[in-house]
């Protein structure tokens, strides 16, 4: 499984948000100047994240991708700055359901549910008990109106509101919880850092894909090659001798190992560049 929030990098239209000033924050405690910190991915946090990519011996190329955000959230738990956690017996639960997309809150033996959005099969949501660890009022843009940010240790994830209400009830997301914004500030004014959220559901395991292969995957496969140029064939599921010429292509575009097949490293390289092809910067 590759789990990717969205992937923070430099943009033309400037990336900004409660994960990005996460990201400074926890670079300016290690000592890496950032610049202001003001939620701004610009040049002098992109500098600071290769030299951080540079420390920690992981490749260097500005982007806090997965492997990126789990180095740093260890280094933040490392600096302590994981908030105190509350007894589990005086907190309400959050429950969300990937399926259904259905947010629940029981809290004092009343229950309060909420449509929500969530991620889109290539980046889920990840299932698992995890717990509100940062609260931000006002975070604007894609975040909307509230920011609750969830301790999940590979990625900037977070039950937010958005600017795109239209999305609510639909898998789309880079893995985040997206609610209405009138939703998200009933919900934020009721749950404290700390409050366990425990997020179920099925989630598709990632195959590696290659000759003979057949099914959604491989169709999400072709619309992102076809998105970038590497694909003008029809989109039919079915891993053949064109999508095999087209991901060789990318592959020898992007410096990889130029066999064809589709696995983690290849999915997570056409992620990338997709969304940097269609500046896409939504959580």
């Amino acid at each position: 499984m590759i789990y990717a929030s969205r992937f923070i990098r430099l943009n033309p239209t400037p990336m900004k948000g409660p994960d990005v000033l996460l990201i400074q924050t926890i670079l300016a405690d290690l000592g890496f100047q950032t610049g202001e910190l003001d939620g701004i991915y610009g040049e002098k946090t992109l500098q600071a994240i290769k030299k951080f990519q540079q420390w920690r011996n992981l490749k260097i190329d500005g982007i806090v991708g997965p492997q990126t955000w789990q180095h740093l959230l260890q280094e933040d738990n490392v600096l302590q700055k994981q908030p105190h956690k509350m007894a589990a017996k005086a907190l309400p639960v959050i429950n969300v359901h990937v399926d259904t997309r259905i947010l629940t809150l029981v809290s004092n033996q009343n229950i309060k549910t909420y449509p929500v959005a969530v991620g889109k099969p290539s980046t889920p949501t990840p299932p698992g008990n995890w717990t509100i660890v940062q609260k931000t009022v006002d975070p604007g843009g894609p975040f909307g109106a509230r920011w609750m940010r969830l301790s999940i240790p590979f990625g900037g994830y977070g039950i937010h509101g958005t600017n795109n209400p239209s999305s609510i009830g639909k898998a789309v997301s880079h893995g985040c919880i997206r609610m209405y914004n009138n939703d998200v500030i009933e919900l934020y004014d009721l749950v404290p850092i700390g409050t366990p959220v425990n997020i179920t559901g099925v989630v598709r395991r990632i195959r590696r894909l290659k000759m003979g292969s057949k099914g959604n995957d491989v169709s999400e496969v072709q619309e992102l090659l076809r998105d970038l140029g590497y694909y003008n064939a029809s989109i039919d599921g079915i891993f053949g001798k064109v999508t095999r010429r087209a991901v060789i292509r990318f592959q020898k575009d992007q410096g990889l190992k130029p066999d064809g097949i589709v696995g983690k490293i290849t999915l997570k390289a056409l992620q990338i560049d997709h969304d940097l092809a269609l500046g896409d910067i939504q959580p």
